[in-house]
């Protein structure tokens, strides 16, 4: 399958910690997961539990000693071979500060694989 992307995706794994949101924006449920990958326009959860299609998380991330905060639209949701669930999210919101250390870890790792 050849897919075409906005942007590059960043294989990666961090810890993370999710809140799944109702359409008025009220909590549901709270958990932690982790990344399976990530780029300047969406990532790839590993969580617990499944989501459905459309529906809304903030998420935030630790990318070595600093917070990144999303807002997220899940656009997929399947489950892995690990039996947890991989759920692919399109930012719908970040914050100017989380997009810029956003680009600084996409950066430095393409720089270190691009030496390997």
């Amino acid at each position: 399958m050849n897919e075409k992307r906005k942007h590059n995706r960043v294989d990666s794994i961090y810890l993370l910690n999710y809140v799944h949101l109702d359409e008025n924006d009220k909590e549901l449920m709270q958990g932690m997961g982790r990344t399976v990958n990530v780029s300047e326009s969406g990532i790839m959860l590993e969580t617990h539990v499944s989501f459905k299609k459309d529906d809304t998380v903030d998420v935030v991330v630790g990318l070595k000693d600093e917070m990144v905060t999303i807002r997220g639209k899940v656009v997929f949701s399947r489950t892995a071979d690990s039996g947890r669930y991989h759920s692919g999210i399109q930012f719908l919101s970040i914050e100017e500060d989380s997009l810029a250390t956003l680009r600084r870890y996409i950066k430095a790792f393409n720089s270190l694989s691009d030496k390997a």
